[in-house]
């Protein structure tokens, strides 16, 4: 293969001839949009720090769906703001608590539409935290377990179609996975936060979550940016305990996680392209510094190139109406 034989530039002549050979494709199918759900009636509530996103009152739902139908995103994943927060997160496992109300109020309108939930309580508890505290504010690991299968099993209850465990608890899984089981949901997906970091992009999601920990942070239980071999074990855990897809967050600056796990596990594994990924290229584009789209496109290319088969990211809305009108991608 040498040159001048080889002209790699014969393939890139037209566009005709650069789509025949692409190696990676992006579509709408591929996206999962961001929700978050709040108490009230008539909100939309814009996130100052995510321009574009809101923070919604479940009568903004059907709206909302509606619009991500007509854009092609047939999935979402919802975060609910409660009403009140306790220690233990008593309303992430409430039957009428924010996320179990809107998931019975998209599927009544929408049942075709695809729901996921995140199962955490950190939205939940008035300390910020995924967990139980113990008396010296540790996170307490297998007492924890025992609330995020509640969660799970009123997320299903409700009519979740698939559950995504996101704090990072050991065992969760499998938890989850039994508890599931055990009421006949044997049916429900799992797609579990297998490679979560203890990250700096995470910012702008507790402005639009309200879930910033009363103290402290979450290193203690998410994983150190540094580790790469973590990850591995860390996904063959969940892998062993039940889940369906691993999931890789953030995902800018860990496609190399994406890519080990996708060719150590062979499993669906998506990317949550995370809030301060989001507002990095908003203020970027917003300030001329940057083509939005064509910056935007590169990176969802870049995950799919790492080996991502699902994106979590709040630029779907975006991103579906430049698939519709452009041969970009």
């Amino acid at each position: 293969m040498n040159y001048p034989e080889y002209r790699p530039r014969r393939l890139r002549l037209s566009a005709t001839v650069r789509s025949l050979v692409r190696e990676n494709t992006l579509a709408t199918t591929d996206l999962i949009y961001p929700l978050f759900i709040k108490p009230g009636t008539n909100l939309r509530d814009e996130v100052s720090s995510m321009p574009g996103v809101f923070q919604l009152s479940l009568d903004q739902l059907e709206h909302e769906i509606q619009e991500l139908k007509q854009l092609g995103i047939s999935t979402a994943i919802l975060f609910g703001l409660p009403s009140d927060k306790d220690a233990r997160g008593s309303e992430g496992f409430a039957d009428d608590g924010i996320v179990q109300e809107a998931v019975r109020v998209i599927k009544a309108a929408h049942p075709d539409f695809f729901v996921i939930t995140d199962v955490c309580l950190c939205e939940y508890t008035d300390h910020g935290h995924c967990g139980l505290l113990d008396k010296d504010g540790y996170v307490q690991n297998d007492p924890t377990l025992t609330l995020l299968a509640q969660v799970a099993l009123s997320h299903a209850r409700a009519g979740a179609d698939m559950l995504a465990p996101s704090d990072m608890m050991d065992g969760r899984v499998e938890a989850i996975r039994q508890a599931l089981d055990s009421e006949g949901f044997i049916n429900t997906p799992i797609m579990a936060y297998s490679a979560k970091y203890a990250s700096g992009y995470y910012g702008p999601f507790r402005d639009a979550a309200d879930s910033t920990p009363s103290f402290g942070d979450r290193a203690q239980y998410q994983m150190d940016p540094a580790n790469a071999d973590e990850a591995i074990r860390e996904a063959a855990l969940d892998v062993s305990e039940g889940a369906d897809i691993i999931m890789v967050k953030p995902a800018l600056a860990y496609m190399d996680i994406i890519s080990s796990l996708k060719r150590e596990f062979g499993y669906p594994t998506c990317a949550y392209n995370v809030s301060g990924e989001y507002a990095m290229v908003k203020a970027a584009a917003a300030n001329d510094w940057i083509d939005e789209k064509k910056v935007v496109m590169e990176t969802m290319m870049g995950f799919k190139r790492a080996g991502a088969d699902l994106i979590i990211t709040y630029h779907a809305k975006d991103i579906a109406r430049w698939l519709a009108d452009s041969d970009l991608v």
